[in-house]
């Protein structure tokens, strides 16, 4: 594994989401955890990014603290040029919703709503105008154009993660965190999600940021972070499953 040597500074720029000496510690004395133990790591805009590391190395607690959904006990989350440490619930509830976009294992679609409504409520909570023709590409590249009428519950799980992904991507967030996406998908449409991950970085410029513990998975990544023990272990540029794999191994045989 390639160490990385420039942690918060990307090649074009300030990155689009970083860590910088983040530690994040649950409960105190005797029985405290320490989740995170100083972790800087920046993450490009328009990459996608797998984070990595075996049961316990912190890997879900850094996307949480990330994405503003954890507060870090010390150090910094920079979103672009805004320290999300230092803002208010008021103004991270309002980062969450402009400019941060979500893709869960769980799919989190609002039932009694059409796919059509679900892909536009961040929007329409937001008091935002749609960009049609965005949408429409979305629609066509996800190929949703014939279940926009439909409900979550008259939708294969495949569908309705590909409903999720058009809600996370319609905004245009500044980066979309995906939590296990393919979790609760079979092989065939957990393969059609990761694609279409790995196609909003490369076509569409999007950032994507996730969290998985599956090599095949994080092979679509352009990039694979990994964690041991809530610190970085290093990093995998272009990852094939084989490599994950040896790295995975490597980390929990300690080497």
């Amino acid at each position: 594994m390639q160490r990385q040597s420039s942690p918060v500074t990307e090649r074009d720029g300030l990155a689009a989401v970083a860590a910088v000496d983040l530690v994040k510690v649950y409960g105190s004395g005797d029985t405290a955890v320490r989740a995170l133990d100083g972790v800087t790591v920046g993450f490009e805009r328009g990459r996608f990014t797998a984070i990595m590391g075996p049961s316990g190395s912190g890997k879900s607690t850094l996307m949480h603290c990330l994405a503003g959904l954890d507060t870090a006990t010390s150090g910094q989350v920079l979103l672009g040029g805004t320290d999300l440490t230092k803002q208010p619930d008021k103004v991270l509830t309002k980062a969450r919703r402009e400019r941060i976009g979500f893709v869960f294992q769980s799919f989190n679609l609002l039932p009694q709503l059409t796919a059509a409504a679900n892909i536009t409520l961040p929007l329409d909570l937001a008091g935002r105008k749609v960009d049609t023709e965005f949408q429409d590409r979305l629609i066509t590249t996800l190929g949703l154009a014939g279940r926009l009428g439909h409900r979550p519950a008259e939708l294969s799980g495949g569908q309705q993660q590909r409903v999720a992904l058009a809600r996370a991507l319609v905004s245009r967030p500044e980066v979309v965190f995906a939590d296990e996406p393919t979790g609760n998908l079979d092989s065939r449409s957990g393969a059609e999600v990761l694609a279409l991950l790995r196609d909003s970085a490369r076509n569409l410029g999007q950032t994507i940021v996730m969290v998985t513990h599956d090599p095949g998975a994080a092979a679509y990544a352009d990039r694979v972070v990994m964690l041991a023990d809530g610190r970085l272990a290093g990093e995998i540029h272009d990852p094939d499953i084989a490599a994950v794999t040896d790295a995975l191994q490597s980390l929990a045989a300690g080497r």
